[in-house]
């Protein structure tokens, strides 16, 4: 069958998550015409998000309707190259999104930023630490740009969310009630914090009386009403607990649909199709330009679609993995330590205390996803690496999201697993727990990288993309000296039982419990050809009229959750196509061959 080619477009945007909708927002003023490609369906509030169809537990907490469909699409992984890599079936460890929204319509509305030690991690360590505290195989570098030059974009992807919070340093001067640890900021958060639910307020009164400086975590959920910088409008957040893993159907939430596709829609240069799988960039003869993409359209017709500017937009796993079909870079090779393409593949170190009040209930069914109040006492700036010995750190913290009766049915240490005892506990214990919660750093290292399965394929005949990670001592030894501490607040809040859930040193990499979906790295940024895939504006070093937006980018995973930094580099890069790279077409930064 023939291929289709369709007529050419100035910018081809490849997926229509969080990334592109703003990138599209963002280059709108140029005039120039675009067109976004999204492997997943449409989705809009109403009528997708719309009640009752999205409070429904079964289909999207448990059946993860929202999700990525494994049949179709998936990763291969393995821990080390002594094994064979099997295909991920079962949604586990991450839950990857799809369709118009990806993963920023079912995300709990974390919107962080880095603090500045994060946005120059290796420099940070080398200067106050020495060098020889890096172990050999770890991989960790900088940003090739600084925390007070992407602070704007951070402060501007925040007013596009609509973040409820309490901005702990202004222009330099410490707010009460904010995080103290924070790095300056340019204006205050646009909404006040979120209410607090009984489980978070009783966080917060134990974790004062220890000495530390609780503060309420930034929420991409609106506190009250709110329009944004593009005109959307938000409601104020009714607690009703179908937060995590459903789309909003109260237009609280922040996601693509409630604060940009409104807007993006009615740009007149701006088009999008849906269920359309890019399968690659495409390149000229000297494979230094691309000439645009080819795709699979819905009715399985191969499409090539011409543009003068390529923007990859998606989870991290699909622009490595379009990287790699497309021969753009050097494969990552651990072995010899060469090539870029793949490397530097991090994700999140977490855990846990669940304890249980018999005496106290906290209506678990009602929540919102960054209903959260947290500690940095413990982040990666305030932790002594050579004493310790380790690199790293992370917020400790509590958080109450909703549960519905078929995920809320946690039960204390040594309850059968079923029967009438099982049940017994159920009943006694719903709506009594709660949990103090580790969200930390993870660093990259040599061994964890993405490449492609030589064996496994997909339903285009294209190898699946092969995810090598495991565990490192480093990252364990760090959430060991988190748990010590996150067990001290837990038993300070007076619990009847207290349970442990945390990973030990020397413990592997297992794809069946959840963690979290913050996979980052494969393309990432560097001030060099040598250490990177893009530069800071996110444009290729190989092919200058292509970039490579999104957690892809990041060297090592911050200890936060990754939305606002990614928020920011999608703004930072716009206005750097806008104001240098329209004018010239070609690099925007020449670092070192």
């Amino acid at each position: 069958m023939p291929k289709i080619i369709n007529k050419k477009v100035d910018i081809v945007l490849v997926g229509l998550g969080w990334v592109n909708s703003v990138m599209g927002m963002e280059l709108a003023e140029t005039g120039l015409t675009m067109l976004a490609l999204e492997r997943g369906e449409d989705r809009n509030t109403v009528p997708d998000f719309a009640f009752p169809k999205m409070a429904d537990e079964l289909s999207y907490a448990v059946r993860l309707k929202l999700m990525q469909n494994l049949s179709s699409g998936t990763v291969t992984v393995r821990r080390n190259e002594q094994e064979t890599a099997l295909p991920y079936r079962t949604m586990g460890a991450f839950l990857p999104g799809t369709g118009v929204g990806g993963s920023g319509v079912h995300w709990g509305a974390y919107t962080f930023r880095p603090l500045p030690v994060e946005m120059r991690l290796r420099s940070y360590v080398v200067e106050k630490f020495g060098v020889e505290i890096i172990p050999e195989d770890m991989t960790i570098q900088d940003y090739p740009i600084s925390y007070e030059e992407i602070e704007p974009f951070l402060t501007r992807f925040e007013q596009i969310v609509g973040v409820s919070g309490i901005a702990g340093n202004v222009k330099g001067e410490k707010v009460a009630g904010g995080n103290p640890f924070e790095g300056y900021r340019s204006a205050p958060l646009p909404l006040p914090p979120l209410k607090k639910t009984y489980n978070v307020s009783l966080f917060e009164s134990a974790v004062k009386s220890m000495g530390y400086n609780p503060y309420p975590t930034p929420a991409g959920i609106a506190s009250g009403s709110y329009t944004n910088l593009y005109g959307m409008q938000l409601g104020p957040c009714n607690f009703c607990g179908f937060c995590d893993h459903y789309g909003c159907l109260n237009y609280s939430k922040a996601s693509p649909q409630t604060c940009v596709m409104d807007a993006l829609k009615h740009k007149e240069n701006f088009s999008y199709k849906t269920n359309c799988e890019v399968t690659r960039v495409n390149l000229d003869n000297t494979g230094t330009k691309a000439t645009g993409v080819t795709y699979i359209d819905p009715q399985g017709k191969e499409v090539e679609q011409p543009a003068d500017l390529v923007i990859l937009g998606a989870f991290p796993f699909t622009n490595v993995r379009l990287l790699l079909l497309s021969g753009i870079g050097k494969p990552y090779n651990p072995k010899k330590n060469e090539g870029q393409v793949g490397r530097n593949l991090a994700y999140q170190s977490t855990g846990a205390v669940s304890i249980t009040f018999l005496d106290k209930k906290f209506n678990t069914f009602i929540g919102a996803g960054s209903n959260s109040v947290g500690i940095d006492d413990f982040s990666i700036s305030q932790i002594d690496f050579l004493k310790e010995g380790f690199i790293g750190g992370g917020i400790i913290k509590t958080s109450q999201s909703g549960n519905g009766p078929i995920k809320g049915t946690s039960v204390p240490a040594g309850t059968p697993k079923w029967g009438s005892a099982w049940k017994k506990a159920i009943i006694e214990n719903y709506g009594h727990g709660t949990s103090v919660q580790v969200h930390a750093s993870n660093m990259s290292y040599r061994s964890n990288y993405l490449d492609l399965d030589p064996t496994y394929k997909d339903i285009y005949g294209d190898p699946l993309l092969r995810m090598n990670f495991n565990w490192h001592d480093n990252d364990m030894k760090m959430l060991y000296f988190m748990r010590k501490k996150a067990e001290e607040i837990a038993k300070k809040m007076g619990p009847s039982s207290v349970q442990s859930s945390f990973k030990k040193v020397g413990e592997q990499f297992d794809v069946r419990p959840y963690q979290t979906t913050h996979v980052v790295g494969g393309a990432i940024m560097g001030d060099s050809k040598k250490n990177s895939v893009v530069n800071k504006y996110s444009q290729s070093w190989d092919v200058p009229n292509l970039f490579i937006v999104g957690a892809s980018s990041f060297p090592q995973n911050m200890q936060y959750n990754p939305t606002g930094l990614v928020g920011a580099l999608t703004l930072y890069s716009a206005k750097g196509i806008r104001e240098i790279y329209l004018k010239s077409r070609g690099p925007m930064v020449h670092g070192e061959e």
